[in-house]
Order: structure tokens, then C-alpha cells, then sequence
């Protein structure tokens, strides 16, 4: 009988002790398809989207791009190269696109040059009419100088509909989609070289900032080398208790990193339940480097606590029945 109480008390601590750590973590204790731009009455679409090009000094490449008027009346488009990069910015602490930023990587936008209506190569801004409903196919080439930077290169060419000839129920607009171009040196040495940090998996939260149940996991990825290369994060996510699973999906877009930046890659299951205790994984990989970090995560435990708390007055309870029969039977037994 004593060994019996004994196990009934060490359960009884054991129920306590998984509420007591319950409260002490009451939330989280854890070639391309084309695209299309449309701006008020204006749909102008420009396909493929990224270009890769393998370079050598001293050597021209001959490429080409469509752009359809997908809105229902003529437009007056200009095509023009520029830099393809990413500054930093101090108030949102975070790298962000810009097309004006000009250094070692970007040269390339100097070198494009485009096929204008007369036949001619330019390297300013060209001007091409387009018909609602058709498309038109523009010739760009690339002719690099004598000596190019060992790495990678990168610009964007964009396709800007001009101020003035396009109007959607009188009001001006404007559209500016854009084609990539991934230039990579076969010269020199290609550094790749990924830093990984600041690994998290926390709560999301929402537009107003307002905390969700999801599931959420982010890092950050820097390109320390001189070449691009591809990022990319593995959200897992499994029951200990609670219903449901989540692996981030194969066919979820990867983070293209290119020299001197930094970017966020994330993942977020976004229809996760709001209760239970599960065992999340979350990995990054970039340039054949890979970070993982673990955590047990409580979501919602208010229902925890309720159940620990009323499974341990059942115990309890349990355990006074017994010992009082258990005293009830030793008395008619001295009688």
C-alpha cells in the first residue's frame, strides 16, 4: 500500500510541476513565366522576368523580351537599363530594392544597350507604340569591355509606360514592370560565401500588430562573396499534443541573395491551431551553409492548465478515497 501512495504522490508532482511550468509560459514557450503591372486603367505585362547570362570580356550577347498592352488602348512605352541593387536602411534596420545605387556589381547596366523603331542600337531611352491587346518583341544586347569584375552582375530592364499617353477614366497612370539580368563572370574567381543569423521562431502578428497563434519563423542571410546564389528556410512543425503538422512546401519561392546585402527569409503556417504543444524545427540554407534551431512550443496552454489542474484534483481526491477505506478496513480488522 505505501508503494502504491508513493506513486500516486510522485504522479501528483509530476501533473503539478507540468502547471507550474505551463503558467511560467502562458503564449509562445514556442526562365520564368511573364508578370503583369496594372495601375489604374493601364495592364502592361513583360516576359521572361530574369535572364542569366554567363560573361566574358570583349564579347557581345544578343537577347530579346516581350511586351504586351493587355489594356484596351494604345500606349507610348520607354525601355531603359538601371542598377540592380540594395540599400540599407537605417530606420527599418532592413535592406530594400532600389534601381539607382550604382557599384562593383552593377556595371552591367551600362553595358545594355536596346534595338529602337529604326533599327538603330541605343543606349538612351528608346520610345515604342504598342496597340491595346498586342504585343511587341524589343532586342536588347549586352557588349562587355576588356576587362570585367571577377562575380556577379546585375541590373534590371524596365518597360515604363509614359506620363500622358495612357488614361483610366481620365486619370494619368503609369506602369513599370521589369526583366532581371543575372550576369555571372566566367573570369576570375566566383566567391560564394553566405552568413546566416538571428534564427527565430516566434509568434506573427498581424496588420495592427496584434499578436496571432501562428506559427512563424524567420533568419537573416548575407551574400559575404561576389556571386548570387539562392536562400531558402524549413519550417517543421509536429504534435506533442494538438492536432496537425506543417513542413514548409517544396514549391515555396526561394530568397535570392546577390552581393553586399543582407535579406530576411521567413516561413509562417498560417492556419496553425490555437492549442496544443509541438516540437518546431526551422533550418536555413544558403551557399552550402546550414543553420537549425529547435524549440518546444505552447499555444494557448490556458486549456493545459485547466486540465492539468483538474487532473490533479482528481488524483487528489483519488487518493483520500483510498486511504480512507484503507483506514476504514484496518479498523473492522482490529475489531
Amino acid at each position: 500500500m505505501k508503494k502504491t501512495f508513493c506513486k500516486i504522490i510522485t504522479l501528483a508532482l509530476m501533473v503539478g510541476f507540468g502547471v507550474v511550468f505551463c503558467l511560467a509560459n502562458p503564449s509562445f514557450a514556442e526562365e520564368e513565366s511573364g508578370s503583369t503591372e496594372a495601375v489604374g486603367g493601364t495592364s502592361i505585362s513583360l516576359s521572361p522576368v530574369s535572364n542569366v547570362l554567363q560573361l566574358s570580356s570583349n564579347s557581345t550577347y544578343n537577347n530579346k523580351f516581350e511586351v504586351k498592352n493587355e489594356g484596351d488602348s494604345n500606349m507610348e512605352i520607354e525601355v531603359y537599363a538601371a542598377p540592380y541593387s540594395y540599400v540599407y536602411s537605417e530606420e527599418e534596420d532592413a535592406y530594400k530594392l532600389g534601381f539607382s545605387k550604382e557599384n562593383n556589381f552593377t556595371q552591367i547596366s551600362r553595358w545594355i544597350s536596346f534595338k529602337d523603331s529604326g533599327g538603330n542600337w541605343v543606349t538612351d531611352r528608346p520610345t515604342y507604340n504598342i496597340k491595346a491587346k498586342e504585343s511587341l518583341e524589343i532586342e536588347y544586347r549586352v557588349i562587355t569591355p576588356d576587362n570585367i569584375p571577377a562575380g556577379g552582375q546585375y541590373a534590371v530592364i524596365f518597360a515604363h509606360t509614359l506620363t500622358g499617353t495612357v488614361a483610366a477614366n481620365g486619370i494619368k497612370t503609369e506602369a513599370s514592370p521589369g526583366l532581371v539580368i543575372f550576369g555571372r563572370s566566367i573570369e576570375g574567381e566566383a566567391i560564394t560565401k553566405a552568413e546566416i543569423s538571428d534564427l527565430k521562431i516566434d509568434k506573427s502578428l498581424d496588420q495592427n500588430g496584434a499578436v496571432k497563434s501562428n506559427f512563424y519563423a524567420s533568419a537573416k542571410v548575407k551574400n559575404a562573396g561576389n556571386i548570387d546564389f539562392n536562400a531558402s528556410g524549413k519550417l517543421k512543425v509536429d504534435p506533442i499534443i494538438g492536432f496537425g503538422s506543417y513542413e514548409t512546401p517544396e514549391e515555396r519561392g526561394r530568397v535570392s541573395v546577390i552581393p553586399e546585402t543582407e535579406l530576411p527569409v521567413y516561413d509562417e503556417w498560417e492556419d496553425s491551431p490555437s492549442f496544443g504543444i509541438y516540437r518546431v524545427s526551422w533550418t536555413v540554407t544558403a551557399a552550402g551553409e546550414t543553420e537549425t534551431i529547435e524549440k518546444i512550443v505552447f499555444v494557448n496552454p490556458l486549456p493545459l492548465i485547466i486540465i492539468s489542474i483538474l487532473l490533479l484534483t482528481f488524483i487528489v481526491v483519488v487518493l483520500i478515497i483510498v486511504v480512507r477505506r484503507r483506514k476504514a478496513h484496518q479498523s473492522k480488522l482490529a475489531v
